[in-house]
């Protein structure tokens, strides 16, 4: 590219990660054909980069030397740097992944007898504060691009077929950051992850406190992609004291929003609602959940509160009145269950830097995942 000024600028690479599966196509198209290549070579780098999940082009032993080369200089990969790592005694393998310009965000690996789920970020950090989250805590940092977000769930992809044998069979937007904040690079990233990599729509969730304009435009796509409303109260006051965005976003809003979902969806909703002792726990507040829910099909997943530095009077709900609560949402008619906490032995939560086993970049090559 020439400034005007007699400079020559080499034009930024493109992050194939971060584009549709139609122009990650028509970029290499065009790439071969000016190179006079087979119409194959195409073909044979989308296997490497959605089947295969290859972090460089030298892995891609099938094409020519010269032409690895060439594809690095006008192509990335995205590949994550792994700086973290570290495996709880229930299998959750949480990893810290270090970005191109220092930053760092999380993604965790939590396995079950039926599925292997990826939870991934979608920002650095979160400007929204709720009181109970760690990544609150610590502010915004910056957006994740799209190539950023499905970079977690390739590299992962790697790990759960060396760690547990078999593929990532859900993934959730449950990390750091707000999902419908970042509006547009996670709609690009759940293109690629369906389009691109395969993943069927119904096996990936969408989290959200409640960004109204992000959910109606989710309930605009075609792709029948779950959705989760973190909510962790039913009243307007208690709401606002635990989630700054209720003020914005009020209950009343939110709820008419989640019935126009679902009516152009036709698909339940899950609520997360975390039970901090003596805070938001008391069985009336789960007949007011019932209430605000009403004529929704939906789901509530009870979540009890994972501990974190910034309120250490904070604690989690006994097992007997997360017991009293589920019972009241019975009694109601709202479906629910217990989240099982999983990988507290390493701060597998949301945000939760801290973690108590460390691999070093170094270790993890010799594996050859990153």
């Amino acid at each position: 590219m020439d400034t005007g000024a007699g400079l020559l600028v080499k034009e930024p690479v493109v992050e194939l990660l971060g584009i549709s599966p139609e122009d990650v196509r028509a970029y290499l198209r065009a790439f071969f054909k000016t190179r006079n290549e087979a119409e194959f070579r195409t073909k044979q780098v989308e296997e490497w980069l959605f089947d295969r999940h290859a972090r460089s082009f030298d892995e891609m032993t099938n094409l020519p030397s010269n032409l690895q080369v060439e594809l690095g200089n006008e192509f990335s990969l995205t590949a994550l740097e792994s700086n973290y790592v570290a495996r709880s005694s229930d299998g959750t393998v949480k990893h810290l992944w270090r970005l191109n310009d220092g930053e760092s965000v999380e993604s965790v690996l939590i396995p079950t007898k039926d599925r292997l789920t990826l939870c991934l970020s979608s920002q650095v950090g979160c400007a929204l504060g709720c009181r109970f989250c760690a990544t609150g805590h610590f502010g915004f940092r910056r957006q994740l691009r799209p190539a950023e977000i499905v970079a977690q769930y390739s590299d992962s992809s790697r790990v759960a077929l060396h760690d547990f044998k078999r593929p990532i069979t859900n993934i959730v937007y449950m990390g750091m950051g707000e999902p419908l904040a970042n509006l547009d690079s996670v709609i690009n990233s759940l293109d690629t992850l369906h389009r691109g990599f395969r993943k069927g729509a119904r096996r990936i969730t969408v989290s959200t406190v409640g960004l109204i304009p992000g959910i109606l435009k989710l309930a605009q796509r075609p792709e029948p992609f779950e959705l989760a409303i973190s909510l962790h109260a039913p009243l307007h006051e208690l709401r606002l004291e635990l989630m700054p965005i209720e003020s914005r976003y009020p209950l009343p809003d939110l709820f008419e929003a989640l019935h126009s979902f679902q009516r152009q969806k036709k698909r339940r909703i899950s609520f997360e609602y975390t039970l901090i002792d003596g805070v938001n726990d008391e069985p009336k507040l789960a007949r007011a959940l019932a209430d605000v829910a009403r004529g929704l099909t939906c789901f509530v997943n009870l979540i009890p509160f994972n501990p974190i530095p910034a309120i250490s009077e904070w604690r989690a709900s006994s097992p007997s009145k997360i017991a009293r609560f589920s019972e009241a949402l019975n009694e109601r008619g709202i479906q629910n269950a217990v989240r099982r906490p999983r990988g507290r032995d390493i701060a597998a939560a949301c945000g939760q830097l801290r973690l108590a086993r460390k691999t070093t970049v170094s270790d993890n090559k010799k594996t050859g995942l990153y």
